[in-house]
């Protein structure tokens, strides 16, 4: 189910990011040859006007091929107005940055709707409504509530030992009660999706480094309630954190690359593939707004990486159109051609290296 939830975000977030640049090349008057989602082998593919719309077998991304974006075979063709070297190099940069700026737009309108819906957060006791839903929100590995099979995302329902019953159900009077019962059974009822199970456990100790000798089930909670906002405040805060969410990206990203450079750069919380398909389980397991948080955050990710100044990137392509424009003249064709085959390459070496990362973390 995951993995069809990651390729269902992945290709919402390529088609978007895609019409970006087809829609821009279209208005601004250039040949659209190809509209792709996904790399080849071709899976399907249709014909439309002067565009063939393909689906092809690799979901690590997609391209708009625009007539002369190489400047290749574009002399002495009938179509030699309509090829993107052909154009002024202002509209070249549009349509450049155009899959970028679909994909923040993309963020914001998703975070207006999560809050206008309402947004799941954690509150207290004394502020949350009858909707609140106790919820696992951490599990620690071989701990009793693993063991047992209780995962990220499920609901807590029920907990008792003996005759023995917790009324208020709280992350602090869970800790302590579990406390108090420390060396007793513990039932817990929970409840994953529409299937409520129970499970006898018992607190066990050496779970955490800090403190070995005290005994936990192994679970972290959160009180999550659902708190809607009204339109125009879900507008002003949808803006403020696509702002600052593509604020922290960038900055976190730049001390990344700067670590990378000095060979010191912790690889720990870097998701590829494989990771980022957990981490959309995850999110959906805490309901529709969750996933589309969570898609909304991807979507701002890819826009920030897509803008590097880095071959075979929309912003490695912007930068040869800038580096054009202040020398008066066009790189030559063959040049662009290699650094982008060479950039597409180290891409590709990238993220084999973090799925291989995200396989070693799983084993």
């Amino acid at each position: 189910m995951s993995i069809l939830l990651f390729l269902a975000v992945l290709f919402v977030l390529i088609l978007v990011h895609e019409f970006g640049h087809f829609i821009a090349a279209k208005k601004s008057g250039m040949r659209v040859d190809e509209f792709a989602i996904g790399f080849p082998p071709r899976l399907f593919s249709r014909t439309k006007g002067e565009t063939t719309y393909s689906i092809n077998l690799l979901p690590i991304g997609g391209y708009v091929k625009i007539f002369g974006e190489d400047a290749v075979g574009t002399e002495h063709s009938p179509d030699e107005p309509r090829a993107f070297t052909a154009k002024p190099r202002w509209i070249q940069a549009v349509v450049l940055l155009a899959g970028v700026t679909m994909n923040v737009l993309l963020a914001w309108v998703l975070f207006i709707i999560i809050f206008t819906v309402g947004v799941q957060t954690a509150v207290t006791p004394e502020t949350a409504t009858d909707e609140a839903r106790l919820m696992v929100t951490n599990v620690l590995p071989e701990s009793p509530a693993a063991d047992a099979g209780v995962a990220v995302g499920t609901e807590i329902v029920g907990v008792s030992s003996g005759e023995d019953t917790l009324t208020e159900l709280s992350p602090e009077s869970f800790t302590e009660f579990t406390a108090e019962h420390s060396d007793a059974a513990i039932t817990v009822t929970y409840r994953t999706g529409d299937e409520e199970q129970t499970a006898l456990l018992t607190s066990e100790r050496g779970l955490l480094p800090e403190d070995e000798d005290r005994k936990i089930l192994g679970v972290g909670l959160a009180l999550i309630d659902t708190i809607p906002l009204p339109f125009l405040t879900a507008v002003k805060e949808g803006t403020v954190l696509t702002y600052t969410t593509l604020r922290d990206i960038t900055v976190g990203l730049t001390r990344l690359i700067v670590d990378a450079v000095q060979l010191k750069a912790d690889l720990s919380q870097v998701a590829g593939p494989i990771g980022i398909v957990g981490l959309v389980g995850e999110a959906s397991a805490f309901g529709f707004t969750s996933l589309l948080m969570f898609t909304a955050f991807i979507s701002l990710n890819l826009a920030v990486i897509n803008i590097l100044p880095f071959p075979a990137l929309d912003g490695g392509r912007l930068l040869f159109v800038i580096i054009e424009s202040v020398k008066g003249s066009a790189i030559k064709p063959q040049a662009v051609a290699i650094m982008n085959m060479v950039g597409f390459a180290i891409l590709i070496l990238l993220m084999i290296a973090v799925t291989v990362h995200d396989v070693l973390k799983v084993v």
